[in-house]
């Protein structure tokens, strides 16, 4: 996978790097420069030495002329510093341009509670829900997408965008050991949801929560919350993962070996199943849907489905800079100076 772009400002103008990993080649570029420069001087500087004179420096030289050497040296060493460059792949912004988009408002609220880790789903149940929701996001085109991480409490992972990969990089971060505090608050997820909703500029005429969870709930009025965002218009679509037969909850050691299972006061294994009632109560409750994960794709397809039968609102433009390949100014005048260097004789005339 390519590293992220950087961009830099350069005499004015929009600069972007595609391939900011090969700048080590720039370096070793530099420096055969360098050495070809020592080179140069260094037999120079000896053959003075023996010579003594410039009119015997120029026998024992052979006819080698120190200007082409000089040229020599130069044309080689700016060919591989501008392959270097080009290698880089260096783009620059042309223009600002207008882009229109439509969409809806998608705020996904993700459990990361230690329920999550069970594998009666694999590799796990948050794993497998952070895959298929990164699946998701590839899939939308001109919504925009925000996170919301919950377990005992609730807080934003990542605010409305439509930078996507912005959004699978937090997504990737989502983890019960980073969590403040255990348990499940279905409520708390809801809530912060609605806030995030208030909160955004421009927002969409659909708005939409996407639940990702097992269904178990430690606290809070669920259905109350749910009230709470219909009558701002949110509707709630829900993805129960999970099994309703359940399975024990693992403690994970490091390197995601299985070090036993959770057990209660009484020492029985604890069994974490999918509770899906609240669920269906507050999809119902806001017009929205509940889809129990199952299939390849844990069911994301149907939630894709019912996204794109929602009504898209046209969000203000936005200028977005275009860039252009710039690497061809680069390569081509590269390899050009180097068949040059190679090609010019080091030795003139020799009257």
């Amino acid at each position: 996978m390519n590293p992220a772009a950087v961009q830099i400002s350069f005499l004015g103008y929009a600069v972007q790097l595609a391939r900011p990993d090969r700048l080590y080649l720039v370096a070793l570029a530099l420096l055969c420069a360098l050495v070809a420069a020592y080179g140069v001087w260094a037999r120079r500087r000896a053959l003075r030495r023996i010579a003594g004179t410039d009119r015997l420096l120029e026998k024992l030289g052979g006819g080698v002329s120190l200007p082409r050497l000089i040229g020599k040296a130069l044309l080689i060493s700016v060919g591989l510093v501008s392959l270097a460059l080009g290698l880089l792949q260096p783009q620059v912004g042309e223009r600002a341009s207008q882009a229109k988009r439509k969409g809806i408002d998608l705020v996904v609220a993700v459990d990361a509670s230690r329920s999550m880790l069970a594998r009666d789903v694999l590799p796990s149940r948050l794993d497998r829900a952070k895959l298929e929701l990164a699946s998701l996001i590839d899939r939308l085109h001109g919504d925009r997408v925000g996170l919301v991480a919950f377990a005992g409490e609730s807080f934003v992972q990542c605010p409305l965008t439509g930078d996507y990969g912005a959004a699978k990089l937090f997504l990737r971060a989502i983890d019960p050991e980073s969590m403040p505090s255990q348990g499940t608050a279905l409520a708390s997820a809801l809530d912060t949801a609605g806030t995030m909703f208030r909160a955004a500029e421009r927002g969409a005429k659909v708005k939409v929560v996407l639940l990702l969870t097992d269904g178990e709930d430690h606290g809070g009025d669920v259905l109350a919350a749910a009230k709470r965002l219909e009558a701002d218009g949110v509707r709630i679509f829900a993805l129960g993962i999970g099994s309703p037969q359940g399975t024990p909850l693992p403690l994970i050691e490091e390197g995601g070996r299985i070090g036993g299972y959770v057990k209660d006061r009484a020492g029985r294994t604890v069994i974490s199943r999918l509770e899906d009632r609240q669920l269906r109560e507050i999809t119902q409750a806001t017009d929205g849907r509940y889809i129990q994960a199952a299939g390849s794709d844990l069911g994301m397809g149907e939630v894709v489905a019912e996204l794109d039968r929602l009504e898209k609102s046209e969000f203000e433009s936005l200028a977005m800079v275009e860039y252009a390949e710039a690497f061809p100014f680069l390569v081509f005048p590269g390899f050009f100076a180097l068949v040059l260097g190679a090609l010019l004789p080091e030795r003139g005339r020799v009257r």
